[in-house]
């Protein structure tokens, strides 16, 4: 009998301005009790400002951070013989770009004193150049991942 719970396709819809279905996600995830007009106005806030001062696409900043973050290995807990391994297994499409999106969002909402636009936008000119806490995040999965390579037999 199996024993995980059937997965169901989400259709996510595009964002209004950009018609793009990560813009979209995203929008979906910063969004607290379905005030998507708010999220929206945060989202497009910050991708004028990051093109005030990169005097690039916010847009092309977005996905370049999106891809940056995206994690290529995660931990998963097995128990084997009473004992509890980390087991590091390759991430799918699908999960490493909603890793991708929660990390920014746990390190957006970790800064503080500043609107949410303008921490939104420097954590996503940050992990596009390949710095900043969701980055870090990346590279400490990557490095616990890189530790337990011994158990990866288990996965």
């Amino acid at each position: 009998m199996a024993r995980r719970k059937r997965t169901f396709e989400k259709h996510v819809k595009p964002d209004t301005k950009y018609g793009n279905l990560l813009v979209g996600k995203f929008i979906n995830n910063i969004m607290q009790e379905g005030k998507r007009t708010t999220a929206e106005k945060i989202i497009y806030d910050s991708f004028d400002i990051i093109h005030e001062r990169t005097k690039k696409g916010g847009l092309n900043i977005f996905e370049q951070a999106l891809k940056n973050v995206s994690p290529l290995v995660e931990l998963k807990s097995r128990r084997v013989g009473g004992a509890n391994y980390q087991v590091p297994v390759p991430v799918a499409g699908e999960r490493r770009t909603t890793l991708a999106i929660r990390w920014i969002k746990a390190a957006v909402k970790n800064k503080k004193g500043k609107k949410m636009a303008e921490k939104l936008a420097d954590e996503l000119i940050d992990a596009s150049n390949k710095i900043g806490a969701s980055m870090k995040k990346r590279e400490d999965v990557h490095r616990m991942a890189d530790a337990n390579k011994a158990f990866a037999h288990f996965a």
